[in-house]
This record gives C-alpha cells, sequence and structure tokens, in this order.
C-alpha cells in the first residue's frame, strides 16, 4: 500500500483524508480478526486458523486488485485486515508453542522477519509495476498478494498440529507424537511433555499419553474473561499489563509512519521523481529485514532486555535526528544538503534499530508469558491493542504532520519511545532460556515479592 497510494490517489481522484482511511482501515478491520481469533484457534487448532487467515488474504487481495472503485478497494482491505488480525495473532503463538525453550526466540522472530521479507518484497513488486500504466499498476501492486497467500494454505496444512493445543483438548497421543518430531531427543520430548500436561492441569501427570482427562478444559469462555480481566491474580496482572504495554509501545514509536508513509517523508526530504521515492522505500524493507535476521541470531544468546533496551534508545535517537532534520529542510528556502542526507539516513538507523529488537521481541515475548489457558485470548488482546494503536497513527499521521510539521511529529514519536524505554525497564523480566512453564511461575514470584 506505501507505494500503491501514491498511483490510487492520482487515477480514483481521492484527497489526503480517504487515502488515511484507506491506509489505517486495515488494523481497525485487523481489530476484529484479533479479538476473533485466539478463541477461533482454541476451537479449530492453531494451523486450521492460520488457514482461515490465508484464506481472508487472498479474498482481500483479489478484491484489492480489481478495485473499480474507492468501495471495493476499502472492502478489499478490510477483508485482508481481518485476516492480519488473525495470522499477527496466531503465527507467534503457534510458533512459540512448537519450539524449545532453546530456540524460541530465534524461531518465534520469524514471523517478523517474514513480514519484514514480505514488506521488501512489496517494496520491490511496487518499484517494478510502477513502470507500468497508471491504471494497472497499483492493481498489480495490491492483487499480487493472493500468489503467497494460496501457498501459505497449502504449505501450513503439512506443518504438525501445535502440542500445546493437543493438550488442551485432551489428545495426548497426537501430542506425544508431534513432541517427538519437533524436539532433539527422547528425553526433551518427555521434559517438554511432562510441563504440558501440568501447565494444562492434567489430573495425574504420570497417567498415559492416552488418557484424556484435562482439569481445566471446562472452564467457559466467560470464566477465562472473568479470570483475566476482573478478577486476574498478581502473576497474570503483571504478564497482561507487561503484553499490552509492549504491544501499545511497539506502534506509539512511529513504525507505522515510517513504513507506511515513507515516500512522503523521503518527498518531505527533497526527493521529488516517483522511481526515486520507489527505490528509496526499497533501501527501508532491506534495513529491516537484514536487522531482523540480527535479531533472529541475538535473541537466544543475549536475551530480550538488552536488546529491547538498546533497540528502543537507539529508534529514540533516530526519531530525535529525523525530526530535527525534516524541520531544517521544512523551514529553509533552499536545499540544505547535510539536512537531507541526515533525514534519510535517520529513516534507514530508526528502521536498524527499530528492527533488531522491538520489532520481534513483541510478538516473541507477549506469546510466550502468557499460561496456557490464557494463550489465546490473551494473545488477541495483544494483537487488538497493537493494531488499535497501528491504526491510530496511520489513520492520523498526515494530519499531525499538517497540524505540528511532519518534523514535529516524529519528535512527538521520540517522546513516546522514551516512554517505551521506561516501561520495559522496570516491568518487563527476563525470559531468555526458559520454558513456557518456567516463565509463568517466574512472574507469579516476582509478583509475591512486589
Amino acid at each position: 500500500m506505501s507505494g500503491a497510494m501514491i498511483f490510487i490517489k492520482e487515477d480514483l481522484k481521492i484527497n489526503d483524508t480517504q487515502i488515511e482511511v484507506l491506509a489505517g482501515i486495515l488494523n481497525l478491520c485487523a481489530l476484529i480478526g484479533s479479538l476473533t481469533a485466539g478463541r477461533t484457534s482454541d476451537y479449530i487448532g492453531r494451523r486450521y486458523t492460520i488457514v482461515l487467515a490465508s484464506a481472508l488474504f487472498l479474498l482481500g487481495s483479489i478484491l484489492m486488485g480489481y478495485g473499480p472503485n474507492y468501495a471495493v478497494l476499502m472492502i478489499g482491505r478490510c477483508v485482508a485486515g481481518v485476516g492480519v488480525g488473525f495470522a499477527l495473532m496466531i503465527a507467534p503463538v503457534y510458533t512459540a508453542e512448537i519450539s524449545s525453550s532453546a530456540h524460541r526466540g530465534k524461531l518465534s522472530s520469524l514471523p517478523e522477519f517474514c513480514i519484514s521479507f514480505g514488506i521488501l518484497l512489496g517494496y520491490v513488486s511496487n518499484y517494478l509495476f510502477g513502470k507500468l500504466s497508471l491504471t494497472l499498476g497499483w492493481r498489480l501492486m495490491l492483487g499480487v498478494a493472493a500468489i503467497p497467500s494460496l501457498f501459505l494454505a497449502i504449505g501450513v496444512l503439512k506443518m504438525p498440529e501445535s502440542p500445546r493445543w493437543l493438550v488442551m483438548k485432551g489428545r495426548l497421543r497426537d501430542a506425544w507424537e508431534v513432541l517427538l518430531s519437533v524436539s532433539n531427543s527422547r528425553h526433551e520430548a518427555e521434559t517438554r511433555f511432562h510441563d504440558i500436561k501440568l501447565a494444562a492441569g492434567v489430573i495425574n501427570e504420570m497417567q498415559s499419553v492416552d488418557s484424556v482427562t484435562i482439569s481445566n478444559n471446562s472452564q467457559t469462555e466467560c470464566a477465562l474473561w472473568k479470570e483475566l480481566l476482573i478478577k486476574p491474580t498478581p502473576a497474570v496482572r503483571w504478564i497482561f499489563f507487561a503484553a499490552i504495554g509492549i504491544h501499545f509501545f511497539e506502534h506509539a514509536a512511529g513504525i507505522e509512519a515510517v513504513i507506511l508513509y515513507s515516500p512522503r517523508i523521503f518527498k518531505a526530504a527533497g526527493i521529488v521523481s516517483k522511481n526515486k521515492l520507489l527505490l528509496a522505500t526499497i533501501g527501508v524493507g532491506v534495513t529491516k529485514c537484514v536487522f531482523n535476521l540480527v535479531a533472529a541470531s541475538l535473541l537466544d544468546k543475549l536475551g530480550r532486555r538488552p536488546l529491547l533496551l538498546t533497540s528502543t534508545g537507539g529508534a529514540v535517537a533516530a526519531l530525535i535526528a529525523l525530526g530535527l532534520g525534516l524541520t531544517v529542510v521544512e523551514h529553509s528556502k533552499e536545499k540544505v544538503s547535510w539536512a537531507l542526507g541526515l533525514s534519510i539516513a535517520a529513516t534507514y538507523i530508526y528502521m536498524a534499530f527499530f528492527s533488531i529488537g522491538l520489532a520481534p521481541i513483541t510478538w516473541v515475548y507477549s506469546s510466550e508469558i502468557f499460561p496456557l489457558k490464557f494463550r489465546g485470548i490473551g494473545g488477541g488482546l495483544g494483537v487488538a491493542v497493537n493494531r488499535s494503536i497501528n491504526a491510530a497513527v496511520s489513520m492520523s499521521f498526515i494530519s499531525i504532520s499538517k497540524a505540528i510539521t511532519i518534523g514535529g511529529a516524529f519528535f512527538m514519536f521520540a517522546g513516546l519511545a522514551t516512554l517505551a524505554w521506561l516501561f520495559f525497564y522496570f516491568f518487563l523480566p527476563e525470559t531468555k532460556g526458559k520454558s513456557l512453564e518456567e516463565i509463568q511461575m517466574m512472574f507469579a514470584k516476582r509478583a509475591q515479592a512486589n
């Protein structure tokens, strides 16, 4: 959408407000998907929830690619948005639940890398399709997403179901077979099976793998919501606060403004050619991909907290530099080369710092801290907050930049990123190397200590 908006505005003759709504409506609709996905994944399983998300992506892409008018384009964007909500909630949960504690950080960060790689492919395809006619080019930019959607739906059916979901459903034999296939040794599989059964509330932890007696399976959805939101234990309250906080600050730090409106940022910095604008956005995508890969290699070595604090601190500095550069360019009557260079460099530096920590760790951390019975609805609420802030930023950035200048908008994001750093420092303990069940015990002990 980032590159397509340049051409949609010209072809469909729409204004900036309509562009903002088109950009942000996906995230508002993702709220529906994220709030539904948790319980959907508990009912039909993690794999089939991903299949459902893929089907929504496919339909949304076809509608946007057809896009004869603004209304159809909005409908397609909304359908795709519901799919986004499903996918963003279920991908990290599924990955965390099939991964061992030693490799969970690396594997759980892969969805974020793949999102980044998808964004990069989007930027590249925008550049290539931008050379076509006005009416055809942007429709292909949006419609081409149907191809990977189809591959995802088919490919995920070859993957195993989550062993934790299988245990929760009383399918212990199936869960044991999956654990044997995704563990490095039989001993590791036995240890993980033991921990999962305890967390799921299996009445007799030593019973055979054919047993199906689950103590907490009878809890109604209403009871779970009440236990999470109204009468949580101190540990669950802290976990919920940490998950909501990290999702809030991921987008309050301004990432959507940079990804979605990078052509507008580069244009404000002095780049005016459409081809050069699209080429500059490819650099943003490359930076995001490269540093997501770096993060994946470091998550299980350095831990979540060091990367998260370094990432957020670097993002604050880059946002201040970007705000300064754009402010100088905007208020100068002549071309100021150093301010232009600073603005472009700060955009890439911001993306690098954001991608090395805050981007992947948001999803890794929130997927691994919730107890098993809350993982579906807790993860869904986290994604709902994530998409809400994403929508707020994407639907208001143009208006904010007009009201307080584009440089002022990034100074505002720098202030929010500073608050994020303080939140992470005081409220997010390290989870590296701990099993999902050990993480829950850690939060319980810390809550009692406080």
